[in-house]
């Protein structure tokens, strides 16, 4: 474990980064700082935002300096182990997310907790710390992603028909197309793999592939989009799209029979 308060040199920040490049709801919780500080803090911040992924750990190096000034501030120590798992400094990761739950009082990263706990080798402990929670209360993101984190750890410790279960929730629905559907999707592949379950698991794969790739089309990339439909029969296997377009033959046979016959019903009461 790292420890915050190791010699540390703030990095450059840029000059065209204002603190108003930050995020409205984060520069709300600086508020209570000196105008001076908050603004450094929001601009290292701003910066974090910036490098996240293309340079992770600058961006760690800012996420310090910004907690250094502001500990008590929630969005930091949030900002600082986001920043430490990105780099692999798990320890440091949930250290800093368990100070920010205290601060808080939320439980948003608690997949990233369980992750981090998975990375130290520790699956047992990653389970226990999902277990944690009370899942009805988290945003629909942070659930999807803990049930990812929660089947992951049973796949760890060779637990794999519990890690299917982990997955076989509400939002693991292959007719809507949520921004982390391709990602649930997929590890549902991959345990149905795991179990030996081929043929189903190469529709989910497919599935995963076709709800990325409708989320593209639809808002030119993951990041902005909410949530799309997509089209039932896309998803059929093809003996089901047979089955429904032999129904549907029938059905039309039927409406012509019916209608044949109220024809002839309607002429012989005119004769």
């Amino acid at each position: 474990m790292r420890p915050v308060r190791s010699e540390h040199e703030d990095p450059i920040v840029a000059d065209h980064i204002q603190a108003s490049d930050l995020h409205p709801s984060a520069r709300n919780e600086l508020k209570t700082l000196d105008a001076e500080v908050q603004e450094r803090v929001a601009r290292h911040l701003a910066m974090v935002a910036l490098l996240m992924d293309e340079d992770p750990e600058l961006a760690h190096q800012h996420a310090i300096s910004a907690s250094r000034r502001a500990g008590r501030i929630p969005v930091t120590r949030e900002t600082l182990a986001l920043t430490a798992y990105r780099t692999g400094d798990f320890a440091l990761a949930i250290r800093e997310l368990r100070t920010y739950r205290r601060l808080s009082g939320r439980d948003t990263n608690i997949a990233i907790m369980v992750d981090s706990e998975r990375g130290l080798g520790r699956p047992e402990r990653a389970i226990e710390t999902g277990l944690e929670v009370d899942r009805s209360k988290l945003d629909t993101r942070d659930r999807v992603h803990l049930a990812i984190a929660m089947s992951g750890a049973r796949l760890d410790l060779g637990q794999t028909q519990q890690a299917l279960f982990e997955l076989e929730i509400p939002e693991l629905n292959p007719n809507k197309a949520f921004e982390w559907s391709p990602e649930l999707f997929g590890a549902y592949g991959a345990v149905l793999e795991d179990l030996g379950r081929n043929d189903e698991a190469a529709k989910w794969f497919e599935r995963a592939d076709r709800a990325a790739a409708a989320l593209e089309d639809h808002f030119g990339g993951l990041d902005e989009l909410e949530v799309i439909e997509i089209r039932e029969h896309d998803y059929l296997a093809e003996d089901e799209l047979a089955e429904g377009a032999q129904a549907e033959a029938e059905q039309a046979e039927e409406d012509q029979a019916k209608d044949g016959a109220q024809a002839e019903d309607k002429e012989d009461k005119e004769e």
